[in-house]
C-alpha cells in the first residue's frame, strides 16, 4: 500500500460531559473514496474540521504528508464579499489567467461567473465553495454534504468529476445513491469510535447491524453480571467484608467499563404521524395551468428595458394533473426549473398566469417548505410546538408532553429552549417534521425534506411515508429516497414540459435513457429479460423494492374496498323495477360496476406480480 497522505492516531475530542471522539484512528491514501457516515450529532463535521486543520483535538496526533494540499467544503462555507464568483474560485492559483475552466464549473452549477458574491444564498455559497475545491485539484478532498441544494444533473456531473480525482476523498453525505456510485469504502462514526470497511456502500447496513448486534450481546452480558454482583454485594458483604474487597473493586470496574461502553443505551429517534382522516378520493386537479417568472436583467440592459414589458420565462404550459387519494408522486428537475412553484400552485399558495386548481373535499395539506418559513427563527422548538401555551401535544391519537415529543426527534433539553436561528440545518428540518406530524392532515407535501438529514432519520421518514394512508407529494434530488417512497414521477423535461412517469426515479431514468437512445438511433435490440429479483451484493440479502412492498401492503385493502363497492352496486342494480323507474341511474350503475371490476382485475394483477417477486426472493434466500 502507498504511504498515507494524512493520518490521525488516538484522537479525542471532549465536550465536557462526553467524548465526541475517543481513540480515533484513520489514514487516508491516494485513491481512497470513503463515505463518512453516522447519525446527526455523532461528530462527523467535527472530524472533518480536525482533518482539514480547522479544529483542535483534546488528545491524539495528526500527521500530513509534506507538500500535500487539502481542500475542505464545510456545511456552511464563508464566502468573501465584493468579489466575482470566478475570482473566488481561481484565487491564488498559478493558472488564474485561464478562467475558462472555472467559468465552466460555475455555469454547470447554475451560477454566473461574473456575479458579485454579495447576497448569495446558502445553497449558492455551497456551490461556489465546491467549485473552488474541485478547481484546486488537491491531494486530499474533504466534502461535508456536497449534494445539499444540488439538482440531479449537477449531482451526476459531480460524481463523474470526483471519480477522476486521483488523491484521497472523504465525503459526508446522506445521499445513498451518491455514496453507492462513488465510494470504495466506509468510515462509520458510532459511539465516539471510528470503524472502517472497504467495499460497496450497499454492504454498510448488514455490516453495521452485525456490529450493533454483537455490542448488544456483550452489553447484555455485562449488565447481567453487574446485576448479579450487585445483588451479592448487598446480601453478603457484611459477613465477608474483608475477604471480598477485591470482588467489590471488580464490580466498580465493571460499572466504569459499562459506562464507557455507552452504545446500546443511547436514545433512538422516533417518528410517527397520525392517520389521514377525512377527505375524498379526489385530492386535487390541475386544469390547464400556465405559470411564468420574470427574466432578471443586469446593468444597462435593465435600463434599456425600463419602457418595455418585462420578459418572462415560462415554467408551466397548459399543465393538467389529477391526484387521487394514496397517490405517491415525486417531482424532479434541475434547480430553478419551477418545482417549488408547481407545489405552491397546487396548494393555491401562488396564483397561476392562467388555468386553475380544483381541490378535493376536506383536503388538509401539511407542507414542508424547503425554506422552512413555517418556523419562527426567533422562537424556540418548545414554544413552536406548544402553541396556545399548553405543554401537551396530541400526536397520532396520543397525548404527549412537548418535552417528550422533542426528545423523540433527538432534541436535548438545552436545545429545546434555544432560538431556532441557532440550530443546525438538520435540527431545523427535524423540528419542522415534528411540527407537521403533530398536525391533522391527509396530504403530505415535502419540498426537499432530505437536506441536512442523516441516513438514520431518512430511513425513519421513509417508514412514516410507507405507513401513511394519505397522499404524498415529494420534491427531491435524492434518487434513492425517491425510489423508496414514490410510485410516480413528474419530470420537468425542458420547454415548460412536465411528463408523468409510472414508478420511482430509477424507472423514470431507464425510460428516459431508452427514449434518448431511440432518438440517437442507439437502440438495444436484445429482448428484455423477464423481471427477476435483484441479486444480493456481497453478503447482503436481496430485498423487495419499496414499490413492490407498498403493493403487497396496500393492494389487499384496496381490493377489499373495491369488493365492498361492487357488492353495494350489485345490490342497487338488483332493486326491482330500477330500470323501468330510472333507466339513467341503472345505466350509470352498470357502467360503474364495469369500471370497478376492471379496476379490481388490474389491482389483482399488480398484487400477483409483487407476490411472485416476493416468492422468488424467498426461494433465492433458501
Amino acid at each position: 500500500m502507498t504511504p498515507p497522505l494524512l493520518t490521525i492516531a488516538d484522537a479525542g475530542v471532549n465536550l465536557g460531559d462526553r467524548w465526541l471522539l475517543r481513540g480515533a484512528d484513520l489514514s487516508l491514501h491516494a485513491g481512497d473514496r470513503l463515505a463518512l457516515v453516522g447519525p446527526n450529532g455523532a461528530g462527523k463535521s467535527t472530524l472533518m474540521k480536525l482533518l482539514s486543520g480547522h479544529g483542535e483535538m483534546d488528545e491524539g496526533t495528526l500527521w500530513m504528508a509534506p507538500g500535500a494540499e487539502i481542500a475542505y467544503l464545510p456545511q456552511a462555507p464563508q464566502i468573501p464579499s465584493g468579489m466575482s464568483l470566478r475570482s473566488i474560485v481561481i484565487a491564488g492559483m498559478e493558472d488564474a489567467t485561464h478562467g475558462h475552466k472555472a467559468d465552466a464549473m460555475l455555469m454547470r452549477m447554475g451560477l454566473d461567473p461574473m456575479r458579485i458574491s454579495d447576497g448569495l444564498s446558502g445553497g449558492e455559497a455551497r456551490r461556489v465553495s465546491l467549485a473552488r475545491a474541485l478547481y484546486t485539484k488537491p491531494d486530499i478532498l474533504l466534502l461535508d454534504e456536497p449534494t445539499n441544494h444540488m439538482d440531479l444533473p449537477t449531482i451526476e456531473w459531480m460524481e463523474d468529476m470526483l471519480r477522476q480525482h486521483k488523491g484521497a476523498l472523504l465525503v459526508v453525505s446522506h445521499d445513498r445513491a451518491f455514496l453507492r456510485n462513488l465510494g470504495t469504502g466506509i468510515i462509520w462514526l458510532h459511539d465516539s469510535k471510528l470503524r472502517r470497511r472497504d467495499g460497496h456502500f450497499d454492504e454498510f447496513e448488514a455490516w453495521s447491524d452485525d456490529i450493533l448486534t454483537e455490542e448488544a450481546v456483550v452489553l447484555h452480558k455485562m449488565d447481567r453480571r453487574i446485576a448479579s454482583e450487585t445483588k451479592w454485594s448487598r446480601e453478603g458483604i457484611s459477613a465477608r467484608r474483608k475477604r471480598n474487597q477485591g470482588r467489590l473493586r471488580e464490580l466498580a470496574g465493571l460499572r466504569t467499563e459499562r459506562a464507557k461502553a455507552g452504545g446500546i443505551t443511547q436514545r433512538a429517534m422516533r417518528m410517527e404521524t397520525g392517520p389521514a382522516d377525512g377527505g375524498g378520493q379526489l385530492v386535487l386537479e390541475a386544469i390547464d395551468l400556465c405559470a411564468s417568472v420574470p427574466i432578471t436583467q443586469h446593468g444597462s440592459d435593465q435600463d434599456k428595458a425600463d419602457d418595455r414589458p418585462a420578459a418572462r420565462r415560462q415554467l408551466l404550459q397548459h399543465f393538467n394533473l389529477l391526484v387521487r387519494r394514496t397517490d405517491r408522486i415525486g417531482i424532479v428537475g434541475p434547480n430553478g426549473v419551477g418545482k417549488s412553484t408547481l407545489v405552491r400552485l397546487l396548494l393555491e399558495i401562488t396564483k397561476p398566469d392562467s388555468g386553475r386548481v380544483r381541490q378535493g373535499f376536506g383536503l388538509i395539506p401539511a407542507y414542508f417548505d424547503q425554506r422552512r418559513e413555517a418556523l419562527d427563527r426567533d422562537q424556540s422548538p418548545w414554544t413552536i410546538l406548544s402553541e396556545g401555551g399548553s405543554d401537551m401535544i396530541e400526536v397520532a391519537g396520543q397525548t404527549k408532553h412537548v418535552t417528550s415529543y422533542l426528545r423523540d426527534f433527538m432534541f436535548d433539553d438545552v436545545k429545546m429552549t434555544q432560538r431556532v436561528s441557532t440550530l443546525s440545518g438538520g435540527e431545523q428540518n427535524r423540528l419542522l417534521l415534528a411540527k407537521l406530524f403533530a398536525q391533522t392532515h391527509n396530504f403530505l407535501v415535502l419540498d426537499e425534506p432530505t437536506n441536512d438529514l442523516d441516513i438514520e432519520t431518512l430511513e425513519l421518514l421513509q417508514e412514516v411515508i410507507a405507513d401513511y394512508d394519505g397522499t404524498v407529494l415529494i420534491v427531491s434530488h435524492d434518487r434513492d429516497f425517491l425510489d423508496r417512497t414514490v410510485t410516480a414521477i413528474l419530470a420537468f423535461e425542458g420547454d415548460a414540459k412536465i411528463v408523468v412517469h409510472a414508478g420511482g426515479y430509477s424507472d423514470y431514468l431507464a425510460r428516459k435513457k431508452a427514449a434518448d437512445a431511440r432518438k440517437t438511433g442507439k437502440v438495444d435490440n436484445k429482448k428484455p429479460k423477464k423481471s427477476a429479483p435483484d441479486k444480493p451484493k456481497g453478503n447482503r440479502p436481496a430485498r423487495l423494492s419499496f414499490r413492490d412492498k407498498h403493493r403487497l401492503d396496500t393492494l389487499p385493502g384496496e381490493i377489499d374496498a373495491i369488493d365492498a363497492k361492487i357488492a353495494a352496486t350489485e345490490t342497487k342494480l338488483a332493486a326491482p323495477n330500477l330500470f323501468q323507474n330510472d333507466p339513467e341511474e341503472f345505466n350509470q350503475l352498470a357502467d360503474s360496476l364495469t369500471a370497478l371490476r376492471n379496476s379490481k382485475e388490474l389491482k389483482e394483477m399488480e398484487w400477483l406480480e409483487a407476490a411472485e417477486k416476493a416468492e422468488a426472493l424467498e426461494r433465492t434466500a433458501e
